[in-house]
């Protein structure tokens, strides 16, 4: 059997307009691996709050305001990419505007909360856009009984790049270290490197990927954002006919909530509960994206033999059990267990979540719907983050406290999950009419 087979494609998609498709992937996991999850976050902690009570709080307050600016901007935005046919023209100007965001966050220093803020928030923005619109093009290339690979071989080739990022940054911290650079130097350039990266990678996706959709009637696609919201608020009426995309998107928001805070905090909960180094930090999200690089390209296959909604259960255990682990850790060797088992659900959670909503997606509204996936990933990235970062405050930094908290979002998941009928729900985006 191919590994790669074409059949798992839609008529007239082409093998490498998929790896273009990837490439996005490929280009924006460095954002959330070392901006988000390994050096940045930390670094704003530790480093640009001066290492104060509320650093931790100040972080996850920062990236839940960008996540309430996505919630209640990104919806209509989707509706409009829709009746324009203009998601890959948005996804140009999104990529820009996080590379630049990104840049700039070299810039901040000791105490340079008025740039790194605005910085964090704008780049995360640009991020999140992003992240839903090449999300939406899944449909239109893969094959309704193939989603899970697909899915998978992006989110493969997206750990590959959030290890390329790493790599490189990794490799400028051991050897400027080693020469006695402080992080007030070397960080700063992991952050342009980082951006590099992805503004790189991306040109690959801008001339390979096509723009399927086609743009609504005129009179349907007059009204500028007025029309979008017109657009979008037939969606909500229509609400009822979507039951079990609603209850997907409630099981989203519960279990995202958990791999926000894995996302956001990991490094913060290293170096606090654990005491590691920068360098064995960066070590430990390198093993993790390796692990989530494989969970993602294997599972996918596995996903489509045994069904998304199975698939995604197994997957939000192994997270609970990797939370488990990681609060019973004590020395490194239980914690870096932790680290795989949140690696290879890590990228089995994602790609899963991102095939299930291509089977609730009517053919007409595929970036609407997406932008609704981003929607309720976003509030979990309000959620969750902030409610560690409140659990920290309270308990006078305790992070184990926190993190065992946190196996309380994916259980919510689980819970959610057993309401949504995949068959019921893929057949109602099958039989939607336009609004």
């Amino acid at each position: 059997m191919a590994l790669f087979p074409q059949n798992a494609l839609n008529d007239g998609v082409r093998k490498r307009e998929v790896f273009g498709w990837a490439m996005y992937d490929f280009a924006n996991s460095g954002y959330t691996t070392v901006v988000l999850t390994a050096v940045f976050n930390a670094y704003f902690v530790s480093v640009v709050a001066g290492g104060a009570s509320w650093g931790t709080l100040a972080w996850t307050l920062t990236v839940a305001a960008s996540s309430l600016a996505v919630m209640l901007s990104l919806p209509a935005v989707g509706a409009w990419a829709d009746l324009r046919a203009a998601k890959k023209r948005l996804l140009a100007l999104t990529t820009t505007a996080c590379v630049l965001g990104t840049c700039t966050l070299a810039f901040a220093g000791p105490g340079d909360l008025w740039l790194a803020v605005p910085a964090v928030i704008v780049s995360n923005i640009a991020y999140s856009y992003g992240e839903s619109l090449i999300a939406a093009f899944l449909p239109e290339l893969a094959r309704r009984d193939s989603m899970g690979r697909v899915s998978g071989w992006g989110w493969s080739l997206g750990y590959l790049g959030g290890m390329l990022a790493l790599g490189l940054s990794l490799a400028y911290v051991i050897t400027a270290r080693a020469r006695g650079v402080p992080a007030t130097a070397y960080v700063p350039v992991t952050m342009l490197i980082t951006a590099g990266v992805y503004a790189a990678a991306s040109l690959l996706t801008f001339s390979l990927l096509r723009e399927r959709a086609v743009p609504a009637a005129p009179q349907a696609a007059q009204g500028g954002v007025s029309g979008s919201l017109r657009r979008l608020a037939a969606t909500f009426r229509q609400a009822r006919r979507y039951g079990d995309f609603a209850w997907f998107l409630a099981c989203s928001t519960s279990y995202q909530a958990g791999i926000s805070i894995v996302i956001t905090l990991a490094a913060v909960y290293a170096k606090a509960a654990m005491g590691f180094s920068d360098t064995d930090t960066m070590l430990l999200v390198f093993l993790v994206n390796i692990a989530s690089a494989l969970g993602a390209f294997a599972f996918g296959y596995w996903q489509d033999r045994i069904g998304d909604k199975p698939a995604l259960r197994l997957t939000l255990v192994g997270w609970i059990a990797m939370t488990m682990l990681a609060v019973a850790a004590t020395g490194p060797g239980l914690f870096w267990a932790a680290a795989v088992v949140a690696g290879l659900c890590m990228g089995s959670s994602q790609s899963a979540g991102r095939a299930m909503v291509s089977q609730f997606t009517p053919e007409d509204r595929r970036a609407e719907f997406f932008a609704l996936w981003t929607f309720a990933t976003r509030l979990a990235a309000i959620v969750g983050p902030v409610t560690y970062g409140v659990l920290t405050l309270l308990t006078r930094g305790n992070h184990r406290i926190a993190m065992a908290a946190t196996a309380a979002f994916f259980i919510g998941g689980l819970l959610c999950l057993r309401h949504v009928d995949l068959a019921r729900g893929a057949t109602a985006a099958r039989v939607a009419s336009p609004p």
